[in-house]
């Protein structure tokens, strides 16, 4: 099979694109600046804001995948109205390539809580993103992940990077309504041959799969887990929502400031799946990679 990966040389991509080529597959990475691509991949220069930049990539391709995608812990350059441009402009342009080129097989990675009236920038246009792929010609599966750690991932780098902002040179860790936020990390090597399958199987064909790693953990347990792996100690103490709120509204608005007022409202609900899918590509949720195991605390 062809496959264009759109997003192919990021984080998730890269380890796909392994994984497909592994497979046998003929694999393009797709991305703005290809520089490295892992070995027996074809790199393709093109951004999805730009549908003529694009088009050329998607011909001859039996299967696209979208992995193009803004993170949600942080604020883009260029302010919130990029979530839309990319992720749901993004989406357009590549669901209209690969129906130009013929192809059959589209796979989309959503995120979990995505509503086209949902309360962030980013939820509203990942959930705009899921119609276009719904209302499309292709034989289309999405994914909603919980957060994805792994090498080379940013879920670690946040909790630290989260201290800097709120409490830089201190061993105090003001966390944001005490760290009760969920979360359902997954591993990208737990989540990569689900993608695999969803291009390889007609039964996925269809569905939208909500997945997530084998256990729910709070922000203050992640952070607990990334600073004892570090052997570094660290105190966290509650920062309540209302200041947590004042002060990324208004640090949101000092240029160069990570995070705003979207990030707040993130924080205000969990990332975790109403119903794990992963069973329904044959895996065990209790076999599954454990954050604290990849950071080598357990």
């Amino acid at each position: 099979m062809k496959v264009l990966v759109a997003g192919g040389t990021g984080f998730i991509g890269s380890n796909l694109c392994r994984a497909l080529v592994d497979g046998g597959h003929d694999v393009t990475a797709l991305s703005r600046s290809p520089g490295d691509t892992p070995e027996g991949v074809a790199p393709a220069e093109g951004d999805v804001t730009d549908y003529d930049s694009i088009a050329a990539a998607a011909e001859g391709q039996d299967a696209v995948v979208n992995l193009v995608a803004l993170s949600p812990l942080f604020e883009p350059k260029g302010g919130n109205v990029m979530h839309d441009r990319i992720h749901r402009g993004g989406t357009e342009n590549l669901v209209r390539a690969a129906e130009a080129a013929g192809a059959d097989r589209f796979v989309q990675l959503s995120a979990l809580g995505a509503d086209p009236d949902g309360t962030t920038a980013y939820i509203r246009a990942k959930g705009q993103a899921e119609t276009v792929v719904r209302e499309s010609d292709l034989d289309w599966t999405i994914f909603r992940p919980s957060v994805v750690f792994g090498d080379g991932g940013e879920f670690v780098s946040f909790t630290k990077r989260l201290k800097g902002m709120f409490a830089p040179g201190v061993p105090l860790y003001p966390l944001p309504g005490g760290g009760k936020t969920r979360f359902q990390p997954i591993h990208v090597e737990d989540l990569v041959p689900m993608l695999v399958a969803a291009l390889e199987d007609d039964e996925h064909v269809g569905e939208t799969y909500e997945v997530g790693g084998p256990e729910v953990l709070t922000l203050r347990q992640v952070t607990d887990l990334v600073y004892a792996a570090e052997r570094k100690g660290v105190t966290i103490v509650p920062l309540p929502m209302p200041l947590a709120r004042i002060g990324l509204t208004v640090l949101g608005a000092v240029p160069g400031f990570p995070m705003g007022a979207d990030q707040y409202r993130s924080l205000q609900f969990d990332n975790t799946t109403a119903h794990n899918d992963v069973a329904a590509f044959g895996v065990d949720e209790a076999e599954l990679t454990t954050l604290g195991s990849y950071l080598g605390v357990e």
